[in-house]
């Protein structure tokens, strides 16, 4: 067994549908690997000045928020079939509501074996980051999020 970790960017999302009858979308992601999950902050330009002191809150950026956050993963790479042997990082999409339950906006699913197999005869490797399509449960497209990765052998911090 080889360990190592993953490092993960969440850059932006554009064209994410909005859930709500009022207001803009608050996004954040959630970013899962295996058993480890983070999230991120509401994507957008980070302070909202004037609205804020009315309650409005319109701090997001819509359907196109950024997020330009970087989360760590510890990675249990197996040459044996020890788990189910996939690397798979599913990033899913929220809408950050303050009166009621967060709303679901779609999610997407980036497989990593070959990253993670790469770094571990080369020590690192990374996936540029690149787009990636976001789609509901029902498999209809919700927008796209930008993602790259990198997977360096033999470190294991997470934050």
């Amino acid at each position: 067994m080889s360990n190592g970790t993953l490092e993960v960017t969440v850059v932006r999302a554009k064209g994410l549908r909005n859930s709500a009858l009022f207001g803009t979308l608050d996004a954040y992601a959630v970013v899962e690997y295996k058993n480890q999950e983070q999230k991120s902050g509401i994507g957008g330009p980070g302070s909202c000045s004037l609205e804020r002191l009315f309650c409005f809150c319109f701090h997001g950026r819509g359907s196109n928020p950024e997020w330009n956050e970087t989360f760590n993963f510890k990675v249990h790479a197996s040459t044996e079939a020890e788990d189910d042997g996939l690397h798979k990082l599913v990033i899913k999409l929220m809408d950050h509501d303050l009166l009621s339950d967060d709303d679901y906006l779609g999610q997407a699913t980036i497989y990593l074996n070959e990253v993670i197999q790469k770094g571990m005869e080369q020590g690192k490797a990374e996936l540029q980051p690149q787009k990636y399509r976001v789609v509901f449960s029902d498999l209809s497209y919700r927008g796209e999020i930008t993602v790259g990765a990198t997977f360096t052998a033999g470190t294991s911090s997470s934050s």
